[in-house]
């Protein structure tokens, strides 16, 4: 069998703030270390494989030498966005940030949005997709009218009842939005958000859609399918990438839906390259500042770890990482300016090697590059680090 590699996107899961962070409001964050002390999570897996390491010694002094490899990224691109990170980790930085409005949209923009869908709409503000959800859920059932909101990330989300907006018709009203929002307006995702239940018990379902701008350039994933390679994406990477160089896509519901899928892939041979992202920290945890959450998730990854790393065979790669930080523990519900963690296991990586500071989302892709013998596009090639 031909050597696989599996990149495990940690959604959220930050390592300390950049250099930058104050520029962005995000001085002193630190996802992981913060949501360790606040919640004092049990990590004895995440924390044998190296996890804990890639902090720093910022309150997890006296780690035991851990199984595999570690370091930490810093992104080239600007911003702390879902999109330009995972753009960049596969190789592709973009130079300028995508706009973000974190005040609501312009008011000549919801006009055209609303014009397109043929009424009004709700919200037009920078808040917790959940909050509005007790705030306006039982006005929106009684009007019809979406709720819609924004976020310092570069986003546009439309939340509407399923028993009141058929779900097909929220898809369409994303795409409407996805042509308006462009030019100056052009931001990295809109989000379609249904929700079902009665007033006081409102909750998301799984059928969140991303519509993404498509990458501006070639990424790892093209180059990969262009060379032969399956390209499995799992959770909302497809959407992220709008498809792009991508041979299967998995949706899923929650960060364990998508380990097993991984799980299920590698016993299968479902993929020479396996992209999966865990999107649980940042957006059931993260952004609604509920440390204790985003701890008992990191407990449930934990007790996946073994069985992921058991799913390895001798040629095979799993690196874990991250796009951003979403500091449960900060004053405001965003993404926080940070780190993200890299940890490597498998394909000969040595134990405890320190890849210390990188300066690129990149390595990642030119890492999975070079273990999949295609040209890379960015970034520096880990593996002669990685395995000593």
């Amino acid at each position: 069998m031909s050597p696989r590699a599996i990149v495990v996107v940690l959604d959220g899961v930050g390592v300390g703030a950049l250099p930058d962070a104050d520029a962005y409001g995000d001085a002193g964050a630190n996802t992981l270390r913060n949501v360790l002390h606040a919640a004092r999570p049990r990590l004895p897996n995440l924390t044998a494989l190296g996890l804990l390491h890639t902090l720093y010694g910022t309150g997890t002094n006296g780690l035991p030498e851990p199984s595999g490899a570690f370091g930490r990224l810093a992104p080239v691109a600007p911003g702390k966005d879902t999109t330009s990170g995972h753009w960049e980790l596969m190789g592709l930085a973009v130079a300028e940030p995508f706009p973000a409005f974190p005040d609501g949209v312009p008011l000549e923009v919801l006009e055209a949005f609303e014009r397109a869908i043929g009424r009004e709409s709700l919200g037009n503000r920078s808040a917790s997709g959940i909050v509005l959800l007790d705030q306006l859920g039982a006005e929106h059932v009684r009007t019809g009218r979406p709720i819609v909101y924004t976020s310092s990330d570069s986003v546009f989300q439309i939340s509407a009842h399923e028993e009141i907006v058929p779900v097909e018709t929220l898809y369409a009203w994303c795409e409407a939005a996805r042509s308006i929002f462009d030019g100056p307006h052009r931001v990295g995702r809109v989000i379609a958000r249904p929700f079902v239940g009665v007033p006081g018990s409102f909750r998301r379902t799984g059928r969140r859609r991303d519509f993404a701008v498509p990458p501006p350039g070639e990424t790892l994933l093209d180059r990969l399918q262009a060379a032969g390679r399956r390209v499995l994406a799992i959770g909302k990477v497809a959407e992220v990438f709008a498809g792009r160089g991508v041979t299967e896509s998995i949706p899923t519901d929650s960060n364990r839906d998508g380990v097993e899928a991984a799980l299920e892939a590698l016993r299968d041979d479902g993929g020479d390259f396996v992209f999966l992202n865990l999107r649980d920290f940042d957006t059931r945890f993260g952004h609604r500042n509920d440390a204790k959450g985003f701890a008992r998730s990191l407990e449930e990854l934990d007790g996946l770890v073994p069985a992921l790393v058991r799913a390895l065979l001798g040629d095979d790669l799993l690196l874990m990482t991250a796009e951003h930080g979403c500091d449960p523990t900060d004053a405001s519900t965003e993404h926080t300016r940070e780190y993200a963690p890299l940890v490597a296991t498998g394909a000969g990586v040595r134990a405890g090697n320190d890849v210390g500071t990188r300066e690129t989302f990149a390595d990642v892709s030119a890492t999975v590059a070079a273990h999949l013998g295609v040209a890379p596009l960015a970034g520096r090639d880990l593996l002669p680090v990685l395995r000593g």
